[in-house]
């Protein structure tokens, strides 16, 4: 298989689109929340979910191999926030939560080679 062309934006990056689709799947799910939640779980998980490819998209733009390591950090570190509020709402009833949790999985895997790659190359 031919090497895949440089990506020409983030959202050329597989990685950005995992994480895309993972956030769009959180707004889906946490649509369903009791109104309760609205300023609490429901808020902090869609926050924290659309930090990773919102940090992946800046980390991008950065030109320093450091910074964008920096911003990929971050996302990774938002990722975690998610698994977290993930096992939160299966443990509270508010809906299932497996499906996202298998989506967020793929997402870490394609975030970690990333920052693997960019870490390696030195750009």
């Amino acid at each position: 298989m031919p090497p895949r062309p440089a990506a020409q934006s983030f959202r050329d990056l597989v990685v950005w689109q995992k994480a895309h689709e993972f956030v769009l799947a959180v707004y889906r799910l946490t649509e369903s929340f009791p109104d309760r939640e609205k300023f609490g779980l429901s808020h902090q998980l869609r926050r924290a979910a659309v930090s990773i490819p919102a940090n992946i998209a800046e980390g991008f733009g950065k030109r320093s191999q450091a910074e964008k390591a920096r911003f990929l950090n971050i996302a990774e570190g938002s990722l975690e926030e998610c698994r977290y509020y993930l096992i939160l709402t299966q443990d509270l009833g508010y809906g299932q939560a497996e499906p996202l949790m298998s989506t967020l999985e793929e997402a870490s895997r394609l975030l970690n080679a990333y920052a693997r790659a960019i870490l390696a190359s030195g750009s």
